[in-house]
Parts: structure tokens; C-alpha cells; sequence
């Protein structure tokens, strides 16, 4: 399956059968952290976080679905910062039995965004 674009995510944003899945470490996620490039901290709002270093220990499809909370089948699509550590998650995904796909521009390319809503804090 096909990378998501921006113009995908931010039209099926509020779909309620969808996962974003935010594969940044925790500090990144909650805005606490950004890369000099980015202007902008925090995630895209409705992301879940999984930071892909779990994704990558699950031992089994089991405990990735444990991790994700969501049945296989399920429409994931994950982001990063710019889209490395996603396309690992996504290998890691489909091998669970998600219909996942990579969202290349990530976080570096929202946040470049102005218009396009961010949230930041821990949850």
C-alpha cells in the first residue's frame, strides 16, 4: 500500500476507525523536545503514542496488538519525526496483521504547517 501525503491525513483526520500512531519517544510526543528544524513542538492531534524501540522488542503479533490496542485488520497509520522510525513501525504493523502505512512527511512536515492544529502535553 501507498504512503499517506498530507493532504490524506489531514482529510481523514477525524475518522473514528483510524489509528495514528505516533512513534516518537514520549518527550517528542508531549512537545518537551523538538528538532532545531521543526517549527513547531508537539504530535498531530488524535495521535495514540508506541514508541517504535516497543514496537520493535514485541515479541510476538500478539503483544504487538497488546501494545497498539486495536484488532488486526485495523487501518494504522504511523509517523515519526521524518519518516524512518514509522517505516520500521509499519514493517513491524503489517507483520501483526494491521493494514499500516507510513505517513513519509511526519512531524517534520506538520509542524511546518501553520494552519494544521498540534497538541503537546503528556497524557
Amino acid at each position: 500500500m501507498s504512503d499517506v501525503t498530507l493532504t490524506e491525513l489531514v482529510e481523514r483526520l477525524e475518522e473514528p476507525a483510524l489509528v495514528l500512531l505516533d512513534v516518537r519517544r514520549v518527550d517528542e510526543f508531549a512537545g518537551e523536545v523538538v528538532a532545531p528544524c521543526d517549527p513547531r513542538p508537539g504530535r498531530i492531534p488524535g495521535a495514540r503514542h508506541l514508541d517504535v524501540a516497543l514496537l520493535l522488542q514485541a515479541p510476538s503479533a500478539d503483544a504487538v496488538r497488546a501494545l497498539v490496542g486495536a484488532e488486526a485488520g485495523t487501518e494504522v497509520i504511523a509517523y515519526c519525526h521524518s519518516g524512518s522510525r514509522s517505516a520500521m513501525a509499519v514493517h513491524v504493523l503489517t507483520a501483526a496483521g494491521y493494514d499500516a502505512r507510513n505517513y513519509v512527511g511526519s512531524w517534520h512536515e506538520w509542524s511546518r504547517a501553520a494552519e494544521l492544529p498540534v497538541e503537546t502535553g503528556r497524557v
